[in-house]
């Protein structure tokens, strides 16, 4: 069964028109997620498609679309990080920014990006049979850095628990899949 979100900026930022929108779903143990960005996308830094798109760091420091998943009850989580270039990592942590490391399990993670004039839609169905089971229970956390074109940085999330933007909190990770 398919979930729609909304994110949410930080409080203390800028709206920019922009909004984000999507939806998440869990099939067996395919992960499908779905964001659109939309609104005056003129002010938002955007990098253009890469032409072989691959695993980087530091996607997060540009435009970038994010979402956590763990394990109910367990410390562990993964952040997977979706650039509109087409490029990608996953990280595994150990527990609230413990033990960052590449999750290896993936090679690759294709994903497609629609970039129109007042929208930007990024769709993503991935297998977490290399991660998890599918008897497990889920909680994740979606969420966006947005760059705009003036160098400052947004952030977005279904929800903000803490005194500033961080997007590894546990109590932020609030859909159950």
């Amino acid at each position: 069964m398919s979930q729609t979100f909304s994110l949410q900026p930080f409080p203390a930022e800028s709206l920019a028109n922009l909004k984000i929108t999507g939806n998440i779903a869990r099939h067996a143990n395919t992960l499908v997620i779905h964001y659109t960005l939309s609104g005056d996308l003129k002010q938002v830094v955007i990098t253009p498609p890469a032409n072989s798109p691959a695993r980087k760091h530091q996607l997060w420091e540009n435009t970038c679309f994010e979402f956590f998943i763990s394990i109910k009850n367990s410390q562990q989580y993964w952040e997977f990080n979706l650039s509109p270039s087409g490029h990608w990592n996953v990280y595994r942590f150990d527990d609230y920014r413990q033990g960052m490391q590449e999750e290896t399990a993936f090679i690759t993670l294709p994903f497609s990006v629609q970039n129109q004039s007042e929208s930007l839609t990024l769709a993503l169905d991935v297998d977490l049979n290399k991660i998890v089971s599918k008897d497990q229970n889920l909680e994740v956390a979606i969420t966006t850095v947005i760059k705009h074109k003036d160098d400052e940085v947004t952030y977005w999330a279904l929800t903000h628990q803490g005194t500033k933007a961080d997007f590894h909190l546990r109590n932020s990770f609030i859909i159950d899949l």
